[in-house]
């Protein structure tokens, strides 16, 4: 027994060495299969990196570029050739197995990618009917410019350079051959260097003579032409010059100025972004490639602005060009794309000198106008005058939308030289009485063609509001001094003795003042009346002519009661005249039946 015991405690210590032996084992050989683990992953990795798919190869050689599957194929062909050339920095000697394979199949899909996009360039030479490039169907193969720019340098500049002449002789054909079209929907008759407002309004006899400046509402009048500034005429389809040449349309040069932009500005915007997705550049870059393709075009249309504004006079037309310029240059800013900005610099640059010499010529015309060779003169409202008022009004009702003071201060000269031009007219009348209803006229009449258009507190509203009120309350005096003169010089004296205390003076005036009351008694009526139609026949307004009518009779009221008041003076109350006094309530109710109803 005891040897048997002892056997098989020698056993147990040898199964217990046993068991760590294969422990040990076990550990060991977990160890060796994680390393191999790992190291099957790492040359899995390499290996699918390098591997060369047999779909990768037929969809490179043999599909068109046009198939999703290409365009998948050609991404596993661009990630391949990264991980090669990341391997053989590395010094893995597998990548010499592929390289060769990798470049065969990079050299067709450089070739097959340049033939496709070269035809599409290509393609866009066809003539097309709304100036608009259809380049945007190249975006959604995008990467094929990408691929290039990663593989063949070369053959990406090759296709940019392409992109960039084709595009820049389309753009310049089409905007010559559009322009062109354009100026032959102009209106045929335009404003010329002696259409000023200071200009004599006399029409040549005969039958091919220009007709009189008076007749041409368009050269200083605005009418609907402010609308091409409107949010819906600003963006509104271009003009189709062809169309318009069927229906026999024609269109100021504003109309046509903002066709031709709107048409370079929606072009413009569009080949920005096109060039910065497509291409893969931003910044400068991306504003020298603009420049590349439309640069051409640009300095066109600079030349043929610049030609056209160097036989302009037409003021109204060059300041709505002005603001379409500052409403597109919002656009642009607005869609981000700044590639535009220097072009709007130098097309205000061209714009903004034209204007303020129309503007300095209308002002000299005026100021050198002499009203003695004017003809026949009579106190309705000057068709110079007209001008200025529609002219101004004009011009105001445009700058309130983005105010410019430079604006403003040129229209400040030119009213100031119309202020003067107005005085010198009157000048020539022989009465007073005529040189003021000749300058309330005017005044009216600029004042009420003004407030139809320009804001009612603006300088130019206030200031000939205060001329006419200043001309209106003279006139008023002026019409009553015939009629009631006598009783409105006593007045003044009585009071001017009343208030230094010389009232016992007035005893010496009893004739006089008994004189006073019986002509105003007797007269009173017969003079309203002349009063009334006199001022009815010289005012052209009616309206202003109801407004004098009113002044005066008020004024009269008022006269006539201040006599009551003098009258009631000691010195004069016991005048037996005064029984004869009109009752001031009663000259109140029989003054009211004149006032004229409008």
């Amino acid at each position: 027994m005891e040897q048997m015991l002892g056997a098989f405690q020698s056993d147990l210590s040898s199964i217990s060495s046993e068991i760590r032996t294969l422990q040990e084992q076990s550990g060991a050989m977990n160890i060796r299969l994680r390393n191999r683990q790992a190291v099957r992953g790492k040359l899995g990795e390499l290996v699918d990196g390098l591997v060369v798919p047999s779909a990768l190869v037929t969809a490179i050689l043999e599909a068109p570029v046009t198939e999703p599957r290409f365009l998948e194929q050609l991404q596993e062909l661009d990630a391949k050739g990264a991980a090669v050339r990341e391997q053989e920095a590395r010094g893995t000697a597998a990548c010499a197995d592929v390289r060769g394979v990798l470049d065969r199949l990079r050299v067709k899909a450089v070739a097959k990618i340049r033939e496709f996009i070269l035809q599409k360039i290509y393609s866009f030479r066809k003539p097309m009917t709304n100036y608009q490039i259809p380049q945007t169907a190249l975006l959604k193969f995008r990467f094929f410019y990408q691929f290039l720019l990663g593989n063949e340098r070369a053959t990406a500049k090759e296709i940019r350079d392409e992109y960039v002449e084709t595009l820049s002789k389309i753009y310049l054909s089409y905007y010559r051959s559009y322009l062109g079209r354009l100026m032959k929907v102009q209106y045929e008759e335009v404003a010329e260097k002696d259409d000023l407002m200071g200009v004599e309004d006399t029409a040549k006899k005969g039958f091919f003579s220009k007709p009189s400046l008076r007749s041409r509402n368009t050269i200083f009048t605005l009418g609907t032409r402010g609308s091409v500034i409107s949010p819906t005429e600003l963006e509104a389809p271009i003009l189709v010059p062809h169309t318009a040449q069927r229906g026999e349309q024609r269109y100021p040069f504003e109309a046509l100025f903002r066709s031709q932009h709107y048409a370079l500005l929606d072009n413009s915007c569009r080949e920005y972004l096109f060039i910065c997705e497509f291409f893969v550049v931003s910044g400068p870059a991306a504003h020298d490639l603009f420049h590349a393709v439309m640069g051409r075009t640009l300095s066109m249309t600079l030349k043929h602005l610049e030609s056209y504004l160097a036989d302009c006079y037409d003021a109204i037309a060059v300041f709505l060009c002005i603001h379409i310029v500052l409403r597109f240059r919002n656009i642009a800013a607005k869609r981000e794309v700044p590639a535009l900005d220097r072009y709007w610099e130098q097309v205000l640059a061209l714009l903004w000198p034209r204007f303020e010499l129309i503007l300095e010529m209308n002002v000299q015309s005026v100021r050198s106008t002499d009203p003695q060779r004017l003809g026949g003169l009579d106190t309705r409202p000057h068709y110079i005058t007209r001008r200025y008022a529609e002219f101004s009004s004009a011009l105001v009702s445009i700058n309130q939308t983005i105010p410019n003071e430079r604006t403003m201060q040129l229209l400040g000269q030119l009213q100031v030289e119309v202020e003067n031009f107005v005085l010198r007219v009157a000048a020539e009348f022989s009465s007073r009485k005529e040189q003021l209803v000749f300058l309330i006229n005017n005044y009216d009449m600029m004042l009420g063609v003004l407030m139809e258009r320009a804001a009612d507190d603006s300088k130019e509203v206030e200031s000939f509001q205060q001329l006419l009120n200043a001309r209106t309350q003279e006139f008023i005096e002026e019409l009553l001094s015939p009629p009631f003169g006598g009783l409105v010089a006593f007045v003044k004296e009585a009071e001017a003795l009343i208030e230094r205390g010389q009232a016992e003076r007035l005893r010496g005036e009893e004739a006089r003042v008994t004189q006073l009351i019986r002509g105003f008694g007797s007269s009173w009526k017969s003079s309203v009346e002349s009063l009334s139609q006199d001022v009815m026949r010289s005012f052209t307004n009616f309206r202003n002519g109801t407004s004098i009518i009113q002044g005066a009779l008020t004024q009269l009221i008022q006269v006539y009661h201040r006599f009551h008041r003098v009258l009631s003076q000691p010195q004069l109350r016991a005048l037996p005249a005064r029984a004869e006094l009109i009752n001031i309530h009663h000259l109140m109710v029989e003054l009211k039946k004149h006032k004229p109803n409008f």
